[in-house]
């Protein structure tokens, strides 16, 4: 397998004047384009902030935007609101914020994305776009991106918006007529994109959205360091990109510091439904469509990623490829995650509910992992240092013999309803209490603290 960052090599008459592909060789995930007029960066050293609190300067705005607003309007109250996310975009300083009332936001005309953030914060006044209180805002699409962060940009929270694709209007043989269109940002267009290929993103939190039905990537973040991605409701994602895109993915992260603690965050998602019903370009078959991807860590934008990922208390399941999924990337822990029914692509059938594979100084423990019959359910290939243990798999599961841990549990784990997508467990679940003291998880899937009991609980959810 040949592993690379390149660009898409297709006629004159596909090349965009704007957007990176970003495809990657081998079996990886990639991201849609990002086609935006780009402006020149604005890349500062900035310290490294508390990921904890947030503050705001004396001097911080609040702007109001509305689904019944007007741009002409000062934006400064919930009377004189804005119609546009993107009015008030342009107008954000550090410390800002933008609270987004109920309505529709669309991207019109030849706008690339319906909001693209280029305006940064600071480490003590981050800039927050958030749902107006009891409102529910959506930001609906079929251009190549809902949201786009990019050129920089640095100090952004997008907080409790819907972001809606264009799936709705694509039909599958419309889609497999598109496999080769890498111009079409209908079947290819991504909800949430943090892209730093052109200049170094960070310190960018996305939480409490809800982001579905986008042909290709529901959040993706390429090129990027300090992210959180918590709390999202995350599925119908992937369908129908030419690209392999997935549900949440990370592609080659950048380090903006030497920092070697945990800088990127995947914690408390449920991802679901996400999968590719068209051929990545760049095989010809059916490779991704995971819940969770993180790629080609090891090959990042400016050398080997060096801070560590967090991946934990996240529910995927019924995605068409593995439910969390690592490729060629080292300095990961996968931690209380509850994995159910993933590998729904028939296509695919080795890789297991999570799997790691090429990567290096992986942790794999603490969850519960139940696969589709005859498919295994985890597996562990050309990998060094990579470590599953204290994991719990149904009775009759494939287990890949190389990711066998010794404090393994076989056994049903005994969830409330997992068919109508309730993954608590009854009282009596054989993973209450059995699993290893992971020291720096103090809360599950719900934000319930951990250890309730005497031990963790194995899955994403602390019963006792």
């Amino acid at each position: 397998m040949i592993h690379g960052f390149g660009f898409l090599s297709l006629s004159a008459s596909l090349v965009l004047p704007w957007a990176l592909t970003g495809l990657v060789q081998g079996e990886r995930i990639t991201e849609s384009l990002v086609k935006d007029v780009r402006q020149s960066p604005t890349d500062q050293v900035m310290p490294l902030p508390s990921r904890k609190l947030i503050s705001q300067s004396s001097t911080a705005t609040t702007y109001y935007v509305s689904g019944s607003g007007n741009d002409k309007n000062s934006g400064r109250t919930t009377s004189s609101a804005f119609r546009t996310i993107q009015r008030a975009a342009n107008l954000t300083n550090p410390g800002d914020k933008v609270l987004i009332m109920n309505g529709e936001y669309k991207n019109t005309g030849g706008s690339g994305s319906v909001v693209s953030i280029r305006r940064s914060g600071r480490a003590n006044a981050w800039i927050k776009y958030q749902a107006y209180p009891g409102h529910f805002p959506k930001i609906r699409h079929d251009t190549w991106n809902g949201i786009l962060l990019s050129n920089g940009v640095s100090y952004i929270e997008i907080d409790g918006l819907e972001v809606i694709g264009n799936n709705a209007n694509i039909t599958l043989s419309y889609a497999l007529s598109q496999k080769t269109n890498g111009s079409n940002p209908r079947t290819n267009g991504t909800c949430i994109s943090i892209d730093g290929r052109n200049s170094s993103v960070r310190y960018i939190n996305i939480l409490n959205n809800k982001v579905n039905n986008c042909g290709g990537g529901g959040i993706s973040v390429i090129s990027a360091d300090y992210v959180k991605i918590d709390n999202n409701t995350v599925f119908n994602n992937a369908w129908y990109s030419m690209y392999g895109t997935s549900g949440i993915s990370f592609l080659k992260s950048r380090n903006s510091d030497n920092n070697q603690g945990y800088k990127m965050f995947v914690t408390r998602n449920r991802v679901y439904n996400n999968r590719n019903y068209v051929p990545w370009i760049q095989r010809g078959n059916i490779t991704d469509g995971n819940g969770i991807i993180v790629d080609l860590s090891k090959q990042g934008a400016n050398g080997a990623y060096r801070g560590r990922t967090l991946i934990a208390n996240n529910i995927t399941y019924r995605n068409g490829g593995s439910g969390i999924h690592a490729h060629e990337s080292e300095h990961i822990d996968i931690v209380n995650n509850t994995a159910y029914l993933n590998q729904q692509s028939p296509e695919l059938s080795k890789k297991g509910q999570l799997y790691a594979g090429y990567s290096n100084d992986v942790k794999i423990f603490n969850n519960i992992v139940y696969g589709v019959a005859g498919k295994n359910v985890n597996s562990s290939y050309m990998n060094k240092n990579v470590t599953y243990n204290y994991n719990l798999y149904p009775n009759g599961a494939v287990i890949d013999a190389k990711a066998r841990g010794a404090n393994d549990i076989i056994a049903d784990p005994q969830f409330q309803n997992a068919p109508n997508g309730d993954f608590r467990l009854k009282g009596t679940s054989p993973a209450i209490n059995r699993g290893y003291y992971w020291n720096d998880l103090k809360t599950d899937h719900a934000g319930n603290p951990r250890p309730a009991g005497g031990a963790y609980d194995i899955g994403a959810y602390e019963i006792r």
